[in-house]
């Protein structure tokens, strides 16, 4: 009786709608493998990112975070096409959900990293590659402390119908707690970093303006790919905690990470 309610939770009950999201995601792996594995070769091969302190490493490391997501895509997208919110192989399941989690929070976290490198450089010249120094390190540290951070994924008892049991309650900590603080950290060195660049009265304009336009295309593209997602996640919750059924559904149905 368990297991038929944990698949019945699992279950796309909007098909067309999960058919959409299954092609999205096709084009984007056929897209994005190519273009992920050239920048590979470029960063392997080419920038030879491990001879010399740069953001080049972390920028690698982002790839490496996107591969893991591009791998989720085949797998999601079948589940979908099979009216399958979530693999109901719990095993498949919890395997995806790790996966997403530790890909979002890498890229958050050498998002992050490549904000404070700016924000050294600009606001505090004296530290100038302060972080860069240390960025084999710091790459470590930050694969090594998502590691854990993820492992609650895989304990839930259920993907799609356990909740609010202590890992799933870690799960939302994790979760909001990977992209909220990141987020806040970006949002300081990008006043920082502009306002420092607009009183400079020494250097080419252009360049400034570029730099200036940098930095907060970095902030505009990480709210742009991680606020919706936090925003859905909590009315999802608000949903849940105040037991409106039927809003939880059509909520869980187009916020499929639930």
């Amino acid at each position: 009786m368990e297991e038929d309610l944990l698949n019945d939770n699992c279950t796309a009950d909007n098909l067309p709608l999960y058919t959409f999201y299954a092609s999205v995601m096709i084009v984007e792996f056929t897209l994005a493998v190519p273009l992920n594995l050239s920048v590979l070769y470029l960063f392997i091969f080419k920038l030879e990112f491990w001879k010399r302190n740069s953001n080049n490493l972390f920028l690698f490391n982002l790839v490496l975070a996107d591969l893991l997501l591009l791998g989720c895509l085949p797998v999601n997208a079948y589940n979908f096409l099979h009216g399958e919110r979530q693999s109901m192989d719990g095993r498949i399941c919890k395997a995806m959900l790790f996966m997403l989690f530790l890909n979002r929070g890498a890229s958050i976290g050498f998002l992050a990293v490549i904000s404070l490198d700016r924000y050294f450089n600009v606001v505090h010249p004296g530290n100038k590659d302060f972080v860069l120094k240390k960025s084999p390190h710091i790459s470590v540290i930050i694969w090594l402390v998502l590691l854990p951070l993820t492992i609650p994924t895989m304990l839930k008892t259920g993907c799609c119908g356990s909740h609010g049991d202590i890992t799933d309650t870690l799960r939302e900590v994790v979760f909001f707690t990977q992209i909220l603080i990141p987020f806040f950290v970006l949002v300081y060195c990008t006043v920082r970093i502009v306002n420092r660049l607009k009183k400079k009265t020494v250097g080419d304009r252009t360049k400034l303006r570029r730099a200036v336009f940098l930095v907060t295309s970095v902030m505009l593209v990480f709210s742009f790919c991680f606020l919706p997602c936090t925003i859905a996640r909590i009315v999802l919750l608000i949903f849940r905690i105040k037991d409106l059924q039927n809003a939880e559904n059509i909520a869980v149905q187009l916020y499929a990470d639930s």
